[in-house]
């Protein structure tokens, strides 16, 4: 049985790959990445490094050759970048007769109203159109991708948003990638859907955790999109990323990340990690950097 993670070199890959590792002997697992060189310290481990481009299909036929078990990691990009690269990749596993694909989706995929829902959908649909069996690992939120904002808090300055009440089932990466990983090492996944969630909070429940973490109260700030967009541009923002932002404040506010469930007990045999927790380690993981 061989198993392959694409991005393998990635925040979350590198987490998936880990875990992984817990599960199976390191001549089981291969890794598709771009650039081999940065894989360097797993072929010194016994993984098996490939070098698989989603941009050139023909470098993913070497890279899933043989392959049993795939983990997709969704890929970075706009999202019609996006579906042309997952296109390939999922077609690719087809070519080289995958037997098992798992994906990283969004929370509720099929029917998200969010603006990076499209790519996810798309893969879904390519991925059903091969018959391979597959799972779908439907990610609601990294609780890193706050980490800016925490930064923020920590410099001093308040806690911003225009999500209005909207909620969020934010999970540490680290959650995530155990759950794909005992996906992919596992059985009896096939042709299964799980939604995986944190405990859903609002904005101003998040920033109560962080102000007991941090021992202080923490100023918040709910302002309308175009004040949010204001204060991200005197931040130093760069331009470009200031709609990609005001998008995913919308989308909460709509309650496009209001999707719970116990799909991390299911696989993981424990809830994600309790946020005052994640929120903790990221704080200690700043302060070490900046210190």
């Amino acid at each position: 049985m061989k198993l392959l993670v694409t991005g393998a070199t990635g925040k979350l890959g590198t987490k998936v790959v880990e875990a992984l590792l817990k599960f199976v002997p390191s001549n089981q697992l291969a890794v598709s990445v771009r650039n081999p060189e940065k894989a360097e310290g797993l072929r010194t481990r016994g993984v098996e490094v490939r070098q698989g481009d989603f941009n050139l299909p023909e470098t993913l036929d070497t890279a899933f050759a043989g392959i049993d078990r795939l983990l997709l990691i969704s890929a970075d990009g706009d999202n019609e970048t996006r579906i042309r690269q997952h296109t390939n990749a999922v077609e690719a596993a087809q070519r080289a007769q995958v037997k098992f694909i798992a994906y990283t989706s969004l929370g509720n995929a099929k029917e998200s109203g969010l603006f990076l829902a499209p790519p996810h959908r798309a893969t879904e649909e390519a991925i059903l159109k091969t018959g391979i069996p597959y799972a779908f690992l439907r990610n609601n939120w990294y609780l890193e991708n706050e980490t800016a904002g925490i930064q923020g808090v920590l410099a001093g300055a308040p806690w911003v948003t225009s999500a209005g009440s909207g909620k969020v089932g934010w999970a540490l990466q680290q959650d995530y990638a155990e759950a794909a990983a005992t996906v992919l090492a596992g059985t009896g996944h096939e042709n299964k859907i799980y939604e995986l969630s944190g405990k859903l909070l609002t904005q101003e429940e998040l920033v109560s955790a962080l102000s007991t973490v941090l021992g202080k109260e923490v100023a918040m700030q709910q302002v309308d999109d175009e004040a949010y967009a204001g204060i991200m541009k005197n931040a130093g923002v760069p331009d470009f990323l200031i709609p990609f932002l005001v998008a995913i404040q919308q989308g909460i506010r709509e309650g496009t990340l209001e999707i719970g469930g116990n799909d991390f007990e299911k696989l993981l045999g424990r809830p994600a990690t309790p946020v005052h927790e994640g929120l903790s380690q990221i704080v200690n993981e700043i302060l070490k950097t900046t210190n």
